[in-house]
């Protein structure tokens, strides 16, 4: 596998690691991290093409790490879980993700 491109403040690379350590993959199907398929949540592939997160927010780091690190508070009653990720690991999160082209 190549390595991500940066893209944003993050670390694409910590960012692949660390989906797997949150259990992203139990929900979400992710180009790059190892997991038995899961589609309870949107697969995740073409994520830096993609225009809308959860449908409403522009796809950009800012709102993306908001989403990740606190998906109940940007959309209240959404599906996806607060999964306690700190700040600086949602903008890692967030940088892999976005490196998916």
């Amino acid at each position: 596998m190549t390595r991500p491109q940066q893209v944003g403040s993050g670390e694409p690379e910590i960012g692949r690691r660390l989906i797997s350590d949150y259990g992203c993959v139990s929900c979400h199907v992710v180009p790059g991290v190892d997991s038995t398929p899961s589609y309870v949540g949107p697969p995740l592939d073409h994520w830096g093409q993609r225009s809308y997160i959860a449908g409403s927010l522009t796809n950009n780091e800012e709102n993306l790490v908001r989403w990740i690190a606190n998906p109940q508070e940007v959309e209240s009653g959404t599906a996806m879980p607060d999964l306690g990720v700190t700040q600086q690991d949602a903008v890692n999160i967030s940088a892999y993700l976005l490196s998916l082209e």
